[in-house]
């Protein structure tokens, strides 16, 4: 056997028969609840995503918005023109105009007709005709109003507006585009931010409405060294292709594009484990050991590590073998 191994044999054997390092704070094994979690990947979403529609049919104009714009309620995303509106607004304002001036000289006609029948010189029935013929010019003047306005509220509604506040998606038009009364404009997400998931349907039974996940950093890439806390806000009860459909609520997400991915990290089952501070674990030459009192002293005990967690805030490292409920470990 080559020295160095042989000091090194020698070093662990009189640690093991001396009780390892000297005696500190003691820590009683118990056995402990963990969380099992799964690490998958979460894509955003929005809660609504609703359609700025044209309201005429025309040429777009202009569009004032572009993918990813953030927009109002209200406010204009592009301006249909139709060039026949022009036409009907002339015809209308030129059919009020010639009805105005049948209505004064119905209007005169009536005024005459009054006159002549308080000299004697004409019946009654003259009087009536001509109040008649000036109702009806007035009755054909207030329809050819309220025609004019329907066409200036067409023309008016050549301005597509948002309809909620959100973020643009997509702008499927262009200036110079034809379109048709009905169709989109644009895409807006104006609903609060979530992530779905989609996980295997072995873990549809542990997934609980309420519980508590981890969201990774940023973007398909990101890690789970820098986390931020979710919650599970809703279940679905229907398996789809054999996954299970779960949405998280998770604050800040507002300024992710939607369809992003990120890592998440959620509880799928829980299990009884023991544990002891990391500290307690010392390795020599490749073994883990922890020092245990045992009768009138102290023994050190080979033992297999698992995970690390944490029990009430505490960090520790999980006992896989080597040790029990109850036993009394040493820490350094």
């Amino acid at each position: 056997m080559p020295s160095i191994l042989r000091a090194g044999f020698f070093l662990g054997t009189a640690l093991l028969l001396a009780g390892g390092p000297a005696a500190g704070a003691e820590f009683t094994v118990k056995a402990t609840t963990v969380t099992d979690m799964k690490a998958v990947y979460g894509q955003v979403e929005s809660r609504t995503v609703v359609p700025a529609r044209a309201r005429i049919s025309g040429t777009v104009s202009a569009v004032r918005v572009t993918e990813g714009a953030e927009v109002k309620q209200g406010d204009i995303v592009a301006t249909v023109v139709d060039d026949k509106i022009a036409l009907q607004m002339k015809a209308a304002d030129a059919r009020i105009a010639a009805l105005t001036s049948q209505m004064e000289n119905a209007r005169v006609e009536l005024q005459r007709a009054q006159d002549l029948l308080a000299k004697g010189a004409a019946a009654q029935a003259r009087v009536d005709a001509a109040q008649l013929q000036l109702d009806v010019v007035v009755n054909q003047l207030a329809a050819a109003a309220a025609e004019k306005a329907v066409i200036e509220q067409s023309a008016r509604e050549g301005d597509t507006h948002a309809p909620a506040t959100g973020r643009v998606l997509t702008v499927p038009v262009t200036a110079g585009s034809v379109i048709m009364a009905g169709e989109t404009v644009a895409r807006i997400a104006s609903g609060q931010y979530y992530l779905r998931l989609f996980l295997p349907e072995r873990h549809a039974a542990e997934i609980v409405e309420g519980d508590h996940v981890e969201i990774g950093g940023r973007g398909a890439g990101g890690g789970l060294a820098e986390t931020r806390e979710g919650r599970i806000a809703k279940v679905y009860p229907e398996i789809e292709n054999g996954r299970v459909v779960a949405d998280v609520e998770v604050a800040g997400i507002g300024d992710y594009f939607v369809n992003e991915r990120t890592l998440v990290s959620i509880p799928v089952g829980r299990r009884s484990v023991l544990g002891v501070p990391p500290q307690a674990v010392r390795t020599i030459n490749g073994i883990d050991y922890v020092t245990v009192l045992a009768d009138g002293g102290s023994l050190d005990v080979a033992v297999v590590l698992g995970e690390h967690y944490r029990d009430g805030g505490e960090p520790r490292v999980e006992i896989l073998t080597g040790l029990a409920a109850g036993d009394r470990v040493v820490l350094p």
